[in-house]
């Protein structure tokens, strides 16, 4: 589909790369739903897609919460008239090893460190897909919903919960894009690797050499690489049901 005047909600869309998707595609023309916990990063983002000419809202949801999530996609619907596309990229990380032995002394991921990804990450995708594709259909809007998981789907030391949430939404993705081909809707998803973000600039220049190491391409990914993948899944009518994996080649 063109992007131009097409309703998307970005879920964690106030900063990092959702920030990214959404800047991107508002220089494309799209119409921008800015979904975050952070007002004050929420206003940001949207004037900065607003400077691009189009037009961008924000909305405080916590994409966990069954109630927020209907409500707020409701509030879209009613604002902008229409919605013709998602990218589930809300999340959170809660890492450590499931268990852990150093001098003598052991310790255990807590359940509530394992629930609370699983609850943004995985329950989260469900609940905003499930409310955007029933209200896509109610308006009869086609479109796609682009879901981001992570090459960590494939399992890596020391995300258990993380893991666990991102292999969920890579399968929940071809389901989802079986379930509603028939209503015009595509589901799709990218899985990104090592990205520069503000999480991963933040580390210490010796751990960020040894994680840089070995990728093939021996940087990390670009921001604005994710969102330029994410604008090709919503402009190609026929991909969907797979996962677009950009991590410089690294497989985990």
């Amino acid at each position: 589909m063109q992007l131009k005047d097409k309703v998307i909600i970005i879920t964690g869309g106030g900063q990092g790369l959702g920030r990214a998707m959404a800047e991107y595609l508002a220089s494309k023309g799209a119409q921008l739903a800015l979904v975050d916990l952070d007002q004050e990063k929420l206003n940001a983002a949207v004037a900065a897609c607003q400077s691009a000419g189009t037009q961008a809202r924000a909305y405080i949801c916590n994409v966990a919460n069954e109630e927020q999530v209907t409500d707020m996609v409701a509030q879209v619907a009613d604002d902008f008239g229409a919605i013709h596309g998602l990218v589930n990229n809300a999340g959170i990380l809660r890492d450590g090893l499931t268990i852990r032995v150093k001098d003598g002394e052991m310790t255990k991921m807590s359940l509530d460190n394992w629930q609370a990804v699983i609850d943004v990450n995985l329950t989260g995708v469900f609940l905003c897909t499930r409310e955007v594709a029933a209200k896509m259909i109610e308006l009869k809007s086609q479109g796609a919903i682009v879901n981001i998981s992570s090459i960590s789907r494939a399992g890596n030391m020391g995300q258990a919960n993380y893991s666990a949430a991102k292999a969920g939404v890579a399968a929940d993705t071809v389901v989802w894009a079986k379930e509603l081909a028939r209503y015009g809707i595509r589901v799709a998803g990218v899985a990104p690797g090592f990205i520069e973000t503000e999480m991963t600039l933040s580390m210490k220049p010796d751990a960020l050499e040894k994680m840089t190491s070995v990728i093939p391409l021996q940087r990390m990914g670009k921001p604005e690489e994710i969102a330029h993948s994410v604008a090709y899944i919503f402009e190609n009518d026929y991909y969907t049901g797979r996962i677009l994996e950009l991590d410089g080649g690294l497989r985990l």
